[in-house]
């Protein structure tokens, strides 16, 4: 049983990291912060992301079929809330300045909104509960006797640590970088993130169209 338990809570982990993995507009912010304002600043945004893929995480395990259907149902207006948050943070890295040495060292104001902007763009993404729910099911049918809350800490764990090496590493690499070098970065990000958000909402007129 405790082997079992514990085949079930590393599967939950690996699930964790390689939904945290990809680089989408969550690894871009977060890779853009741990450079502009050091490694705090991105693990508060990472930790956000974490946040929000736990709490999809415990509706595809705990099998709340009522929030499932009701977020399925808010898919469209979600989504274009998702997307117009992406263009307004993607026009706010365009037009600020670069953070200054000192501005770096001094975050401490920003952490919650860092962490708050990436939960409720995460939170806004329902697709991912679908991923969420797939996982689950294939586990259920593999026999997993892990109850629910296990699955989802192994989930918030392994998205977690994903983020903590992510800024880690990129904040570590920030420091050899100089502005112009930055200023590329900052000005490349705002403009992949205006490039999801059209993305998604083509995404969302094709299936409001269907």
């Amino acid at each position: 049983m405790t082997s079992s338990l514990s085949a079930s809570f590393a599967q939950a982990l690996f699930i964790g990291v390689s939904i945290a993995a990809p680089v989408g507009p969550i690894g871009l912010l977060t890779i853009q912060r741990s450079l502009d304002h050091g490694r705090r600043a991105g693990l508060a945004t990472g930790m956000g992301a974490a946040v929000a893929d736990a709490f999809y995480g415990a509706l595809g395990a705990y099998g709340v079929s009522s929030v499932i259907a009701l977020m399925a149902q808010a898919r469209v207006p979600l989504g274009a809330g998702g997307a117009a948050f992406l263009l307004w943070m993607a026009w706010r890295l365009w037009t600020a300045p670069l953070a200054s040495r000192a501005a770096m060292a001094d975050v401490t104001g920003s952490l919650g909104r860092y962490f708050a902007g990436t939960l409720v763009l995460t939170l806004s993404n329902p697709t991912t509960i679908f991923s969420f729910m797939a996982v689950f099911g294939a586990l259920s049918a593999q026999g997993s006797q892990a109850p629910p809350w296990l699955l989802v800490l192994g989930v918030f764990l392994g998205s977690a640590l994903w983020w903590l090496l992510l800024s880690a590493v990129v904040g570590r690499l920030g420091a050899r970088f100089d502005a112009s070098w930055r200023l590329g970065v900052q000005r490349g990000s705002a403009l992949v993130l205006a490039a999801f958000a059209l993305w998604q909402i083509g995404e969302l007129s094709a299936l409001v169209s269907i």
